[in-house]
């Protein structure tokens, strides 16, 4: 009785409540989350997933929808608080982590669809679409910021944009303002599409593909491309930015690269709080490992950063993700790792993997409207990425308003035209499959550590629980070779107007290494052949003839003669990106094949009076650095000469005397102690630069910085050479680490050198900036009672890895090398740490205003290879070239220098 009641009461009309029913309807609402993808041509579409899925469930759908193959160079990207920032900041930005549930990451906002990894090289993607994805993201970054570019650059790169969007110019479709309605760069002016549509004209008849891998090759040249920001600051508190690359870390300043860490120059990378470190790989002449510290925003900026790194360098750098075993139940530190595919295996899958035909739409620059998105669905999550330019043929097709729709990359008709907007892979069936090497890993490990204790010789020597990633051992990273009968690629160049052939060489049986491309010079012959030579290809056959046991100067003579035969074409069979495990000791020499004299800059200069000529050197000059192609010459000049020997420094009597050990004084122009305490070894040259038209001939003994062990050798060598001036631009420490023995004692002491020679200090007297140091020596040899007076200029302005930060001050310093070598004619003592970095840039300075005031044409590039043939790599850095040559300009421009009267007439 009482049980019937009950079920009356609770199924009355007073309402019911079904407990169970109740409970599923929850699960069901809670069971999945919807995210909403932003792609890089602003459409988006959304996707389900279960509440529990991790991250690389949905970059799996993603993919999955976009039908990408070429998947390992994209991620996901949101942001902290949901909101993307403009300009974007790294500090807010995170990447999608595959092994996290999506839930836990996403509190919000929105994802965007960006590439993670940029691809050093475009040629490397076997998929047109890739590389059309990479094309967009790049695009993104020059609107959005991301990427600077010069105005000259941008233009370019806008007029690739217009030939894979409008097709070919024609004038009677593309009249005055044709160029309006499409967002091409930052700041577009009527001017600027002006001149995009003048480099517009000459793209005739490159299909869209076409035009973005140009597109994509020059922009692989600029400074920032594929750099990974972060904002720091370094011991001093001045604010740089690190940037993580394919090739390692890059230090900024001011938006200029000061250094750059390769990852084979790293043994270590750590975090601890704010503060992140970077060991260096020790140098033979030194007893001690060096930590460089940087202070990062937060703790979050700290540890994103030495992820980032992880990333890269596993990607870039290692054949197979290298999973670090867990030694023990608990650990401290990051667990962090990274397990997906790397470069390696994704151009290997991609070059056995049939290419794929397909059909897809270019999206305009410029749309009137977005794709609305869709609400978010009560109690699920939201999730968004950054657009995305490519829909999928199943995706609606949209263009601009009164805009024709976008061409496809491939289509079915069999001989498509502009009119059609159709695309023939012009590559055909002949296209080959080149395997990719990366460079190979330093046989030392690297190791990731995070929160490390900051005392340095607790992170050098290991002594605390650490969460590390060590680098494989080469022997594991090595693939298997190919037998020598298959993958071989036969390539036919033929040279230019001038006789070059375009590219570089290094090795031969005298220096133990095969014949492997070095270097191919952008838009030269070997540049433009088809298949295209690369980088790390071994040459085999040089015109049908083996080259195995000929020296490096047989190759190089083989190849010049090749252009002078009935023909004039080279025939290169070459087996593409073969892995050769490098010595250690020495980089190869570089050599440009052909090599032929006089510099390109030489030729304008010839037909005109000298003064016309200086102008117009200086007009080339402010168009090379404002186009980037003066960087681009520098890097492609050899950074040795393969002609000339540097057997000396390496005997083992005389390793020791070196302070790096890839640094070495050529034989023939080495300084030679005629009564060194250890023998005639100096690490020094002689450097002779003239001014033509002058008489002048300005001699200098270019020299590392003296170790504590080669002090005496110095002075001996200032003695012997009867010089009168010493010129040092480095301080003695630099970040903790020794850059130069000091040499000389305190002012008003004397330091002997066993018993043989002694050096006072008179005086020492530092400007009003403390950018400059005067001192004054005495040195008397005991033996033959010689007396000599020094005066020694010390630059104390000029950051550690990096330039001068006031180009004006470098110029005044200058200045006051020159008026005390005034009525010299014995050489001036030049060094910094190396002897060839700053060394380099202040002789290139003095040299080229020495020239402007015999108004002689100025040739940067000219002034560095005769540096060159006289002591190997003589200004170390593209940042150093860019700030000489820019100092240079700006001293001729400013009317700090210019031509003297007795040369005006």
């Amino acid at each position: 009785m009482i049980e019937s009641v009950s079920r009356r009461a609770f199924s009355g009309s007073s309402g019911t409540y079904n407990v169970r029913a109740s409970e599923l309807a929850r699960d069901r609402r809670l069971k999945t989350l919807t995210a909403t993808v932003v792609f890089l041509d602003d459409s988006q579409h959304c996707f389900q997933l279960e509440k529990r899925a991790k991250g690389q469930v949905l970059l799996d759908l993603v993919f999955q929808h976009l039908e990408l193959i070429e998947k390992d160079y994209f991620g996901l990207q949101y942001s902290d608080n949901g909101v993307l920032p403009t300009p974007p900041n790294p500090d807010v930005m995170r990447w999608l982590d595959p092994a996290k549930p999506v839930k836990k990451q996403i509190k919000g906002g929105s994802l965007y669809f960006r590439v993670k990894f940029y691809v050093s090289d475009p040629s490397k993607l076997q998929e047109e679409y890739t590389r059309y994805h990479l094309y967009l993201q790049v695009r993104q970054d020059i609107l959005q910021g991301r990427l600077q570019v010069s105005p000259s650059t941008a233009c370019l790169l806008a007029s690739y944009t217009a030939q894979s969007e409008l097709g070919d110019y024609h004038p009677e479709e593309h009249g005055p303002g044709y160029l309006s309605h499409l967002q091409l760069m930052p700041g577009q002016t009527e001017e600027m599409e002006r001149k995009v549509a003048e480099l517009h004209k000459l793209h005739k008849g490159q299909t869209p593909a076409d035009s973005e891998f140009n597109f994509l090759d020059h922009a692989k040249r600029l400074e920032m491309y594929g750099v990974d920001l972060h904002r720091a600051r370094d011991s001093s508190g001045k604010e740089i930015q690190l940037g993580v690359t394919s090739i390692g870390l890059v230090v900024f300043q001011n938006n200029v690269r000061i250094n750059t860490f390769s990852w084979s120059k790293i043994v270590k990378l750590s975090f601890k709080r704010k503060q992140f470190f970077v060991q260096l790989r020790r140098e033979p002449s030194e007893n001690y490992d060096t930590l460089l510290g940087f202070n990062m925003l937060t703790y979050r900026s700290s540890k994103n950063l030495w992820k980032s790194c992880v990333e890269h360098h596993t990607f870039f750098r290692l054949h197979s993700p290298h999973v670090r075993p867990r030694r023990f139940p608990l650990s401290l530190g990051s667990k962090f790792t990274y397990s997906g595919r790397t470069e390696f295996q994704t151009v290997e899958d991609g070059r056995q993997r049939a290419r794929t035909d397909r059909t897809f739409l270019r999206t305009p620059s410029k749309r009137p409207f977005r794709t609305t998105v869709p609400a978010a669905v009560e109690d699920k999550t939201v999730l968004s990425i950054a657009p995305s330019r490519t829909p999928r043929p199943h995706d609606n097709k949209v263009t601009s308003l009164g805009a024709r729709e976008p061409r496809k990359a491939w289509g079915e008709a069999s001989h498509p035209s502009d009119d059609e907007g159709g695309f023939l892979d012009v590559r055909g069936e002949e296209r080959i499959g080149r395997p990719f090497t990366p460079s190979l890993p330093s046989s030392r490990a690297m190791t990731y550590v995070d929160e490390e204790p900051v005392e340095p010789e607790l992170a050098v020597n290991g002594s605390t629980t650490t969460s590390t990633f060590e680098m494989p051992s080469l022997t594991e990273l090595q693939p298997p070779q190919p037998p020598p009968e298959e993958g071989l690629v036969m390539i036919r160049i033929s040279p230019d107007e001038q006789g070059r052939f375009g590219f570089n060489v290094k090795g031969g049986a005298d220096l133990g290494m095969p014949i492997l491309v070095s270097r191919v010079a952008p838009n030269t012959p070997a540049d433009r052949s088809y298949p295209k030579l690369n980088e790390g290809d071994q040459v085999l056959l040089i015109n049908g003839r083996e080259v195995v046991g000929l020296s490096h100067d047989q190759v190089v003579n083989r190849i010049r003669d090749s252009r002078d035969g009935h023909c004039g074409e080279l025939v290169l069979t070459v087996r593409p990106n073969a892995v050769y495990e490098a010595h250690e000791e020495e980089e190869p020499p570089y050599q440009y094949v052909p090599d032929t004299m006089g510099g390109s800059n030489s030729g304008p200069a010839g037909s005109l009076a000298s003064g016309d000529a200086l102008a117009q050197s200086m007009l080339l000059l402010e168009d090379g650095l404002a186009s980037g192609a003066l960087l681009a010459q520098f890097e492609q000049l050899y950074r040795k000469n393969p002609q000339l020997t540097a057997n000396e420094a390496r005997k083992p009597e005389n390793q020791m005397k070196n302070r790096y050990r890839d640094i070495s004084p050529y034989d023939a122009t080495r300084v030679i102690l005629r009564n060194g305490s250890t023998g005639d070894y100096i690490n020094a040259n002689y450097v002779d630069m003239e001014i033509p038209g002058s008489g002048i001939i300005n001699k200098y003994i270019a020299c590392q910085g003296p170790l504590s062990n080669t002090v005496q050798d110095f002075w001996q060598m200032v003695l012997e050479a009867r010089s009168t001036l010493v010129v040092m631009l480095t301080t003695v420490i630099e970040r903790g680490r020794t850059k130069c023995a000091q040499y000389w004692p305190e002012v008003g002491n004397t330091l002997e050198l066993n018993n043989e020679i002694t050096i006072t200090c008179n005086s020492e007297i530092t400007d009003s900036t403390h950018s400059f140091v005067f001192r004054e020596f005495v040195l008397h040899q005991a033996s033959t009672k010689e007396v000599q007076n020094i005066c020694h200029m010390q630059y104390l302005a000029w950051p550690d890895h990096g330039v001068p930060e006031d180009w004006l001050r470098f110029v005044e310093f200058t200045e006051k090398v020159r008026h005390a070598r005034r009525g010299m004619v014995d050489p001036t003592i030049v060094h910094c740490s190396a002897g060839i970095g700053r060394t380099g840039v202040l002789i290139l300075m003095e040299t080229a205003m020495g020239l402007i005031e015999a108004n002689q044409p100025v040739y940067p590039l000219d002034i560095t290879r005769s540096m060159r043939d006289q002591r190997a790599l003589m200004i170390q850095t593209p940042a150093q070239y860019h700030f000489v040559c820019s100092s240079v300009h700006r001293a001729y421009s400013e009317g700090r220098v210019k031509p003297l009267p007795e040369f005006s007439g």
